[in-house]
């Protein structure tokens, strides 16, 4: 898309300028203009400087006059302060330029030479008063050039900081349509009935159907909210202005609420017309819920907004379309009805939202016949539109880095482990016995795991360091999952404890490490959440305690009252460590019931270094691993060097966060 992004632009300034506007370069054709205006200038000095108009005739040394003087032959002379002229006997004019000679006049005397003078000629009024102020009007006409180029170039320049820098999309910007969007279909039908009403209106206002004043799509980063625009911008047939929300702001006061106002200007000349403000919360943030001024730049700007979707005055025809993944930071006035009449949620997509999503990508890709886009879609839930299309590019940068003409599953999966669980880090230096702790803490997480019957299937165990994290479990559940059970959860908290607890179980109370923070930060926001915000504790009860989300954002927490008691709070404290410390019982329960396992584990990724999920299971279960060369294990890490601490882990116990590793 990016090949095309430009061409239906108008030009703008340098380097846009060729056959289709059919005028050359503008930079040049005003240079050229100013060149000409100078020598105009120059040649109009010239033409009016009487120092200039010297006489005519053939020029001759003064020694040469003073010997045709000597020799009679001179009839006579005009004498000024700069030249000599005059004639011969024989009618030939000459002149010559004078020194100063006090016995030239009595010598023409006695010669009998006419003599006759000319008064010194200065430059006239015009001409000096040209040279006086050429330099003033050689610098006026700079300045004059290069702030007109500014204003072409910018749309904005100097001299029009409250224009609007909204742009108008053309058909040839890129075209993209509503077959381009997948994954997201009920989004997308809200969004093709607002179409379908600029195509024909007839059909919904014989019914008293109004078409919507605007449309809020709101949704996580990266799952098609400006896709969706432009699959607007390419369907509807109508003027598509976009324009992102920090264009408004400007350092100068006012300049927000004049761009807003010359942009609805703009809108109501090419009406019916759709705007596109992006990145709404920039300028829609909610009013007076900060700490400092509340009446500054963004809420004149916010005001004007309000104003122009709907005032006193009408606008008829204009639809305006905004995105935002922070809706709980816009002004309620912003959102209700008459203003963005219609809130979109553009959610992540499900299995086969993810699936239609993958083959959109992968047209653009050559694929070997083993690739399934519904087992890459199954393997990766919670998976955004841009994360998928970053999984493909992924696989197929791999593919390219291995010399191979078509892109393989093997590429697919290299590039999801990379996606979710970091690069790998095989240059890294580690001891034997960091090495040795980190796959017991790894294993701890992997036996646990597969004795809880409620937890997500193992998708893979490494002790390869990737991204900030020394080793990593990888859990994914089988199925989108969109609420969480009470069991899930407490089997959470104990597969997030089995690493403290191997480190304990194997080398002792004394030499467990800090690298279990990452999972102890995890089980206790979920035991915290358990209890203030889905009422999963027996003592505290069904009651709702956890702070709003943005509240803090919005300024409000500082000035707000608690809304507990001290006595509550102490409650809550012992309720979350009561249940942290239950999910470390239980993993404290299956290791040592389960040892051996624990050390059939460890050894394993000590050979191997990555296991997956099904080797972790024939591992348990007392098989061998059937891989054909043992020792032919892609291992780099060195077997000495600096010590560096276990810190550093990601979110969860498994590598990202829940829903993916929870």
């Amino acid at each position: 898309m990016s090949d095309n992004d430009n061409r239906g632009q108008k030009p703008q300034g340098p380097g846009n300028g060729g056959p289709e506007n059919g005028g050359g370069n503008p930079w040049m054709k005003s240079l050229l203009i100013w060149v000409g205006i100078l020598l105009a200038l120059a040649l109009f000095v010239t033409m009016f400087d009487g120092r200039t108009a010297a006489s005519g005739g053939n020029t001759i040394a003064y020694s040469a006059f003073l010997d045709k003087v000597d020799e009679g032959t001179v009839k006579d002379v005009n004498i000024s302060r700069d030249i000599i002229s005059g004639t011969l006997s024989s009618g030939e004019k000459f002149k010559s330029y004078p020194i100063q000679d006090s016995t030239l006049v009595p010598k023409l005397r006695e010669k009998g030479v006419s003599i006759s003078a000319k008064p010194e000629e200065g430059p006239s009024m015009l001409a000096l008063l040209l040279y006086q102020s050429l330099p003033f009007l050689l610098f006026l006409g700079i300045a004059f050039f290069v702030l007109k180029q500014m204003q072409k170039n910018s749309g904005s320049g100097a001299m029009g900081f409250g224009k609007s820098r909204a742009k108008m999309l053309t058909q040839k910007e890129g075209k993209v349509t509503f077959q381009d969007v997948a994954g997201i279909d009920e989004a997308r039908e809200e969004l093709e009935e607002i179409v379908e009403f600029l195509k024909d209106p007839t059909k919904f206002a014989r019914l008293g159907g109004k078409i919507p004043k605007g449309a809020l799509l709101v949704g996580s980063p990266g799952t098609g909210k400006t896709l969706l625009a432009r699959a607007i911008a390419g369907e509807a047939g109508v003027p598509f202005f976009t324009i992102s929300g920090s264009d408004f702001v400007e350092m100068f006061v006012g300049v927000g609420a004049s761009r807003v106002r010359d942009m609805f200007e703009q809108a109501k000349k090419s009406a019916p017309c759709i705007v596109f403000i992006d990145e709404i919360d920039a300028v829609g943030r909610h009013r007076g819920a900060g700490l400092g001024n509340g009446n500054d730049e963004r809420e004149q700007t916010l005001n004007q907004l309000l104003v122009e979707m709907d005032g006193f005055e009408a606008n008829e025809g204009i639809i305006i379309i905004a995105a935002t993944n922070r809706p709980d930071v816009l002004d309620p006035a912003l959102l209700r009805p008459g203003r963005f009449d219609r809130q979109v949620v553009v959610p992540r997509p499900d299995i086969e939202g993810r699936i239609k999503i993958l083959e959109v990508h992968m047209k653009k890709v050559p694929l070997a016949p083993d690739v399934d886009a519904r087992v890459i879609a199954r393997g990766t839930p919670g998976f955004s539109g841009a994360d998928l299309a970053n999984l493909v590019n992924e696989a197929a940068l791999h593919a390219a880095r291995k010399g191979k003409r078509l892109v393989a599953m093997a590429e697919f999966e290299e590039a999801k482990d990379k996606v979710m669980m970091g690069a790998e880090r095989r240059s890294m230096v580690m001891t034997d016995d960091e090495k040795r702790m980190t796959a017991y803490h790894e294993a701890g997480h992997a036996v646990v795991a597969m004795h809880e019957a409620a937890s997500d299937p193992i998708h893979k165990a490494t002790i390869i360091p990737r991204g900030r994290a020394l080793g990593m479990v990888m859990r994914l559940p089988e199925r989108d999952s969109y609420s969480y059970h009470r069991d899930k959860m407490y089997a959470n908290l104990a597969v997030s404890m089995g690493g403290r607890v191997a480190e304990e179980v194997i080398f002792g109370y004394d030499k467990v490490s800090s690298g279990a923070s990452g999972d102890i930060q995890y089980a206790t926001g979920l035991a915290r959440d358990m209890v203030t915000r889905w009422g999963m504790s027996d003592k505290v009860g069904p009651l709702e305690y956890g702070e709003p989300e943005g509240e803090s954002f919005l300024g409000y927490s500082s000035s707000r009252p608690s809304r507990m008691s001290n006595q509550t709070a102490q409650l809550i404290d012992d309720e979350i460590k009561r249940i942290v410390e239950g999910g470390l019982d239980r993993a404290k329960q299956v290791l040592s019931d389960h040892v051996d396992q624990l050390h059939t584990v460890a050894g394993a990724l000590l050979e191997f270094e990555t296991l997956t999920g099904d080797e972790i299971k024939k591992l348990i279960a007392g098989e061998d691993l059937d891989r054909p060369d043992p020792g032919a294990k892609a291992s780099n890490v060195p077997r000495a060097g600096t010590s560096i601490p276990k810190t550093r882990r990601p979110n969860g116990p498994f590598g990202t966060p829940t829903p993916l590793g929870a």
